[in-house]
């Protein structure tokens, strides 16, 4: 903890003061055409923030609060609760503005969303308690390594130190993984708690994805009511206690390949940043010893025309994805397993495709890309850390969906 002398610092957050909710009539006549295009007006300022992002090593205020303001956060939370219920792809429209100039602050941002997601599967006790306060939450999720949950009467007791803290830095409230002691057959649970009941450590040093504000999250016999739990199992297959309070097959869908769906449109975003950046500068930049600009030359033509079909590809891909996931939810186990790994894969390979579109264009740009005020260098860096989550890990999807084709079980509890 930070009383020690070689303890980490803490993290300079900004737990939201809230009282800046939208009106519900404004809400309610929110559609996603209408926020995608807000999301499409913000992203100019979004992009001449990306650097200071980077910077600061989290989101940069103006422009979170400015996305807190579009209405961004109500996406997932469900009509019954005052929210937007907004579909799949609906998410994809309105995240892509701002993942194509600042993949960090979509990341931070489409996680927060989904998490509301992943709420929505809490005992309705919970969700009337938070939901009838709050009109949405921003929380992180971090599953692994889990914490220790401590049974007490009325609840739990959490403690822990969890890594990869995805929107702490604006967090409300801490929503973390943990469980039982007992060896023979722990108790896994997802918890969630008030964000200042938890110290965010100052850890997110990062070659990519800077601006996220990824930091540790450490707890301390934090008290959470069994109200305010959910055992994890259940959630997998999107089958929370809270599922059955909706009628959308969306709040019934299984919750990998959503957290994949969910993750992957950052890395689309990078892609489709990065092709728009390289036909513009193929008009402007002349190779040393060339008489003529790049846009000339059928190699650079070739190499922009295949990162740009990659690109499209790959989102018609993560589009279906989305749609399929959504589908899965009518998929009964064991069935719905071999769907899970399916689409683990299909994901998996369209964050591949938007990786090897950005190596494409990058390796042909110049040496001045690499000059970090140019964002090129930026969307190398960004989808080289976005394809090394282990939802895209495309060794383990290969493996799983090759194991799935022969009759064999998944060897991996990410299914």
């Amino acid at each position: 903890m930070n009383d020690k002398p070689n303890a980490l610092p803490l993290a300079d957050r900004r737990i939201p003061a809230g009282g800046d909710w939208l009106d519900k009539s404004e809400v309610a006549e929110l559609t996603p055409a209408i926020l995608a295009e807000r999301m499409r007006a913000i992203a100019p300022l979004a992009e001449r923030n990306a650097f200071e992002a980077e910077r600061l090593r989290r989101p940069v205020d103006e422009v979170w609060n400015e996305i807190r303001r579009a209405g961004y956060f109500y996406q997932f939370v469900p009509r019954r609760f005052g929210g937007m219920e907004i579909d799949t792809d609906g998410f994809l429209d309105a995240t892509l503005p701002i993942a194509e100039v600042c993949a960090s602050t979509a990341w931070a941002a489409s996680f927060c969303a989904e998490h509301n997601w992943m709420f929505a599967h809490f005992q309705e006790q919970a969700l009337t308690e938070i939901w009838g306060e709050f009109p949405y939450i921003v929380a992180p999720y971090v599953g692994i390594p889990p914490g220790h949950a401590e049974r007490v009467e009325g609840g739990y007791r959490i403690s822990g130190h969890w890594k990869w803290g995805t929107g702490v830095m604006h967090a409300d409230w801490i929503m973390v993984g943990a469980q039982t002691a007992e060896q023979d057959n722990p108790e896994r649970i997802m918890t969630l708690f008030p964000a200042s009941e938890a110290q965010v450590l100052d850890t997110w040093h990062a070659d990519g994805m800077c601006g996220t504000g990824s930091n540790d999250i450490v707890a301390q016999d934090v008290f959470v009511p069994k109200h305010r739990t959910i055992s994890l199992i259940p959630m997998i297959s999107g089958k929370g206690p809270g599922s059955a309070l909706f009628d959308n097959p969306l709040y019934s869908c299984p919750m990998y390949p959503f957290l994949g769906f969910t993750a992957s449109m950052s890395a689309l975003g990078v892609a489709r940043g990065a092709v728009k950046q390289a036909r513009k500068r193929l008009t402007e930049h002349v190779k040393v010893g060339n008489l003529t600009t790049q846009v000339e030359k059928p190699a650079a033509q070739m190499r922009l025309a295949r990162a740009a079909l990659l690109t499209e590809i790959a989102e018609q891909t993560i589009r279906q994805a989305g749609r399929d996931t959504v589908a899965a939810s009518a998929i009964a186990e064991p069935e719905q397993t071999t769907a899970r790994i399916h689409l683990r894969g299909r994901i998996a390979e369209a964050v591949k495709m938007c990786r090897e579109a950005v190596w494409i264009l990058a390796e042909s740009s110049g040496s001045s890309i690499h000059m970090l005020s140019h964002p090129l260098q930026r969307a190398l860096r960004d989808i080289n850390s976005i394809s090394s989550h282990i939802v895209f890990d495309v060794d383990t999807a290969y493996e799983l969906y090759g194991r799935s084709l022969v009759g064999l079980p998944p060897n991996s509890l990410l299914t």
